[in-house]
């Protein structure tokens, strides 16, 4: 299998890897960055039950007290207030817990003090350190605000803190969008920043491979799942997708299914000879069509594909994909499968 720079990375991350190669990702991380990228991985997808096992996993593997309070307060800048307060307080929880059992815990080093002057002027300095150049944009000017809180607070107020390290902070990042949808192009750009930062290649190949993966055997479940694996069709998918019926009287000629997909999971390129009719209903996918942009998609997109026209469809890379297909024409439709999209296809409709 190629490994070629972000392939490679994002293979790790869908799930393309086996589980050997799997643990020798994850192996390129140390014992503290695995346990912190978990960590940020739950606290972004507000699964209490497994961050309170990553808590306790990563006391225990060495991690400081002060260390997680450091990754959980800037993961609200990330993945919001409620998700870092939630944090904050099942890790709260967790001291309680421990210090009831006699377990005492490194509290780690504070961050010492900040540097002199105002935020938004060592916090513009600290971002064009990270990025590497200074960095501007339309956006920016459309909206100041945003540039004006992204230097003060988060680079400033945030970044300037001195008990954890900026490579460190970027493992985290990474973790946190890479467990959330609909953040693949801030993904991306924290990738850049990481590999500025000391981050190899290998690392955030780990980084997302955790992901990737259920350490502690709490559920996750999309939550858009209404039917079993589509073990039928299994062969035209690269991943796990699931199937449910939905038309249950045939004297209605309209056969509909729902199909959900893991996150990168795609189908192959195929046909209708009558054509199909794509409702999305839950997460975030993509459509394209032979030598065509790919469509991005999201809930309540509708998709009206000819009849035999060659394309796929399936999930982003970070997110679940639920959408109900329509067979037109049923009673003469054919379906023909193709060959699978290539890695190369897929990744450049994911950006």
């Amino acid at each position: 299998m190629k490994k070629i720079a972000l392939f490679g990375i994002l293979l790790a991350f869908f799930g393309i890897v086996n589980d050997t190669e799997a643990k020798d990702t994850m192996n390129a991380l140390n014992t503290k960055e695995q346990k912190i990228a978990i960590i940020a991985k739950y606290t972004a997808q507000g699964d209490m039950a497994n961050l309170k096992n990553a808590l306790n996993v990563g006391l225990d593997a060495g991690l400081t007290v002060n260390e997680i309070k450091e990754v959980l307060t800037q993961l609200y800048a990330y993945c919001g207030f409620p998700r870092s307060l939630n944090a904050l307080g099942n890790f709260m929880a967790v001291m309680e817990e421990r210090e009831a059992k006699g377990i005492k815990d490194n509290a780690g080093e504070l961050p010492g003090p900040m540097p002199e002057g105002k935020s938004i002027d060592f916090g513009t300095a600290n971002q064009t350190r990270l990025c590497g150049a200074p960095v501007t944009g339309k956006l920016f000017g459309f909206a100041p605000a945003i540039d004006e809180y992204l230097k003060a607070h988060l680079f400033g107020d945030i970044f300037g803190r001195d008990n954890l390290d900026w490579k460190t902070r970027e493992i985290a990042t990474i973790a946190v969008l890479a467990a959330m949808p609909g953040t693949e192009s801030q993904l991306n750009s924290h990738i850049r920043i990481a590999k500025h930062n000391g981050v190899t290649d290998a690392q955030i190949a780990g980084i997302l491979a955790l992901v990737n993966n259920n350490e502690f055997g709490v559920p996750q479940i999309s939550p858009f799942l209404v039917g079993p694996e589509n073990t039928g069709y299994a062969k035209y998918f690269s991943g796990k997708s699931y199937i449910a019926r939905l038309t249950k009287d045939e004297r209605l000629k309209v056969p509909v299914a729902n199909v959900t997909f893991e996150p990168g999971c795609r189908n192959n390129w195929h046909k209708h000879t009558g054509g199909q009719m794509l409702i999305v209903v839950g997460g975030i996918g993509f459509y394209q069509e032979r030598g065509q942009t790919a469509r991005r998609l999201v809930p309540g997109d509708v998709v009206e594909i000819p009849p035999d026209v060659e394309h796929w469809h399936g999930a982003a890379p970070d997110s679940w994909f639920s959408h109900l297909a329509i067979e037109c024409n049923p009673e003469t439709n054919r379906n023909t499968w193709l060959e699978a999209v290539s890695d190369a296809d897929y990744l450049a409709a994911a950006k």
